[in-house]
């Protein structure tokens, strides 16, 4: 399917064919900005993304070549640099740095490919959390239920594109921090296998993280990902012959409630998973084998091992000094990260690296070249803005609520679907794991997923963002 195909491949159309103005596009994304309450974008370049868009229409009327996110607005996280603008990442430590020389990686990529950045989207403290709120600018509602998260670290670029305040939002994922605004906001949202998209610079968390495409259709997730992709120098991963390419089926499925053998679906997350695996049978046709976690990965996964490898490599890339000079200027639930990543012995992480290569191996047995895992993206309904359980009074999230963190310890692909609301609201997101670089597989199975069971664009009382 061409990128043309897409929402965001149709606006760009529109660009070039000079049926809407890239600077029309700006200021349609700026004044939706500016009458946000959900608190996604923190910060905005409005004179300097009209000067951008103004370019791109001069350009057009030239007839010049234009690529294929030509004059759209684009929104990036606030853990990636945009020339002239200040990085926060969510701290306090960094919310008076000078402004950032030069763009980022994906800012790049998307520059190059037309965008126009007009602002950056809220993220957790150092993108660690799995709901978006920090001391700097607070809290960001989730546009189905705003008193809800709508998850992170990404939740800003969650909220601002099921919002309709942009047509483009940009993602990073080092444990769901995609998949999990994806899940939360009714979003298709993939991490792709670790290498696709190159890295820069150096990952806090180096062998997890990835930035990956957020969307409102698959097709545009599709675009986005052959935009994003690609090697840089310098990233040992890297793969430099990766291609999305047609996109299949997979000729197999699997189905797992959750990876940790101790949990148990709540009822209203089982029902969900439940009719989400009745429709892939009924309406994709495809069998779908039920199994359990030992099934999976037969010498147990054990979900702790997440933390003892982000852990200690966050803390390094904070540095324990900053943590005892700084510990009053950090957000409580991130400082208290750190003070139990201190105590991870040096064997501890070793030992979960090691198990790393287990996980992996089994997954690559289970799925081999032609199958896919469904899960749950997340094993509860959600949580409040603040990172409170529904039945806690203090924000934190504990390993167990993820599905998600498995895929970034083994590197294959995840894709998060939308699959259904529950009673408060709360979209219910379908985890979709597959083969390493098969991510033509997912966007097959997303497609068909898709067409079979379509979700609204945007949030309900909101408006999609299209040409006038």
């Amino acid at each position: 399917m061409p990128p043309e195909s897409s929402s965001l491949g149709s606006l760009a159309r529109a660009v070039r064919t000079r049926r809407v103005s890239s600077v029309e596009l700006v200021r349609a994304a700026l004044e939706r900005i500016a009458a946000d309450r959900l608190n996604a974008v923190v910060a905005i370049r409005a004179d300097e993304a009209l000067a951008d868009a103004r370019r791109v229409d001069r350009a057009v009327r030239a007839g010049r070549r234009l690529g294929p996110l030509a004059g759209l607005p684009a929104l990036i996280k606030d853990t990636e640099d945009v020339a002239g603008m200040r990085t926060t990442h969510g701290s306090l430590l960094h919310a008076e740095d000078s402004p950032a020389g030069a763009d980022g990686l994906v800012t790049r990529r998307l520059r190059a490919a037309g965008a126009v950045v007009v602002g950056k989207t809220n993220a957790p403290e150092f993108a660690f959390e799995g709901y978006t709120a920090n001391r700097v600018f607070g809290a960001t509602g989730n546009p189905w239920r705003p008193e809800w998260s709508p998850g992170g670290s990404s939740g800003g670029s969650g909220a601002a594109l099921a919002a309709a305040l942009a047509p483009i939002a940009t993602a990073g994922d080092g444990g769901g921090s995609i998949r999990i605004p994806a899940a939360l906001c009714g979003l298709a949202g993939l991490k792709p296998t670790a290498g696709v998209v190159g890295r820069e610079p150096i990952p806090d968390w180096i062998d997890l993280t990835t930035a990956g495409p957020l969307a409102t259709s698959v097709a545009d997730v599709a675009l986005l990902l052959r935009v994003l992709a690609g090697p840089t120098p310098g990233d040992p991963t890297a793969q430099d012959r990766w291609r999305l390419g047609p996109t299949t089926m997979p000729r197999r499925a699997f189905a797992l409630a959750s990876f940790d053998s101790g949990v148990r679906l709540g009822r209203p997350v089982a029902a969900m998973f439940d009719a989400a695996l009745r429709a892939v049978e009924g309406d994709l046709r495809m069998r779908v084998k039920r199994l359990e976690s030992r099934d999976v990965i037969a010498s147990g996964y054990q979900t702790a091992d997440w933390f003892r490898i982000a852990g200690p490599e966050q803390l390094h890339a904070l540095g324990e000094d900053r943590l005892t000079r700084h510990a009053d200027r950090l957000d409580p639930v991130f400082r208290r990260a750190m003070e139990l990543a201190a105590t991870i012995p040096a064997r501890d992480h070793i030992e979960a690296r090691r198990r790393r290569f287990a996980y992996s191996r089994a997954i690559d047995d289970l799925l081999g070249d032609d199958a896919v895992l469904l899960t749950p993206t997340l094993t509860v309904e959600g949580w409040f803005a603040d990172g409170r359980l529904p039945d806690r009074d203090r924000p934190g999230l504990p390993s167990e609520v993820f599905n998600t963190e498995l895929a970034n310890l083994t590197g294959h692909p995840a894709l998060s679907l939308p699959a259904g609301r529950y009673a408060s609201g709360v979209p219910f997101g379908l985890q979709v794991i597959g083969p390493r670089y098969r991510e033509a597989l997912l966007i097959g199975f997303g497609r068909a997923w898709e067409r079979a069971r379509p979700w609204p664009e945007v949030a309900d009382g909101f408006t999609p963002f299209a040409a006038r």
